[in-house]
């Protein structure tokens, strides 16, 4: 994991949705639809954050049938504001306080690569499953270059060799995530891809959710001086497109039984 990868999603829910949940909206109903989400299920939403995935459970299987687990307290806070009926714990993935076979699927979207313990997180959500449940998970193409974050990080690495992006973590290159869910013991596991697109009205718009601290992007943009940070913010000008514009990521996925 990058420097502070983990402990900078310690952030207002609010600068998380400017930041990621612009994109992790979009991508939250495919992932219901991925992980053959239905009414009549119990569903658990793994590291939430402020509840993108969550709201689109509850509209599908009601808030009743919905739990979510995540280590971040604003995000939890966050969460249970707008989702006051849905049993949300502040927990990481590699301890679930859930009993075992509880939930008929268990969905990590955009998580796995940032788990202390992949494997042992994604053998949490195969544990609170029942036998023949599915698990499912979502993680952004950082090493090919696809993702939110990609042509940030690839201005940061013209201004400096030495920054650290998100192309190493686990999960975030072509295969690994469903190579990761058979670590874990998940069974007939399958693998693929989903794509959003979000349209951008001004370069600001764009730009300004990495001033927030959130992530790795964030907190590489919390260490720079601000000259620094200039030279930064018009490079990344210079790489994209005139505004409007718009942007497609990838999301890999793999999905298993328990």
């Amino acid at each position: 994991m990058p420097p502070d990868g983990g402990s900078t999603f310690n952030v207002a829910a609010e600068s998380y949705d400017r930041f990621m949940g612009r994109y992790s909206s979009l991508l939250a109903p495919q992932m219901a639809d991925f992980a053959r989400v239905s009414p009549g299920q119990r569903v658990l939403d793994v590291g939430c954050g402020p509840g993108a995935l969550t709201v689109v459970l509850v509209e599908r299987v009601g808030a009743a049938n919905v739990a979510a687990a995540e280590p971040s307290a604003p995000f939890v806070n966050a969460a249970r504001r707008r989702l006051p009926d849905v049993d949300i714990r502040q927990a990481s993935a590699e301890r679930l306080p859930f009993e075992a076979g509880a939930f008929d699927v268990a969905i990590a979207q955009l998580v796995v690569h940032f788990m202390a313990d992949p494997v042992q997180g994604l053998r949490e959500m195969a544990r609170v499953t029942r036998p023949g449940g599915v698990v499912a998970a979502s993680v952004w193409d950082h090493t090919g270059g696809r993702g939110p974050v990609s042509l940030f990080w690839a201005a940061a690495r013209s201004l400096d060799p030495g920054a650290v992006d998100e192309g190493d973590l686990p999960g975030a290159r072509r295969g690994h995530l469903a190579e990761l869910f058979r670590q874990a013991g998940i069974e007939h596991v399958e693998d693929g891809e989903l794509a959003v697109r979000r349209d951008h009205a001004t370069f600001e718009y764009w730009w300004e959710p990495y001033m927030a601290g959130v992530g790795p992007a964030g907190a590489y943009v919390a260490r720079l001086e601000p000259a620094a940070r200039d030279r930064l913010r018009e490079r990344c000008r210079e790489l994209l497109p005139e505004a409007p514009f718009t942007l497609a990521s990838i999301a890999w996925t793999a999905r298993g039984l328990a």
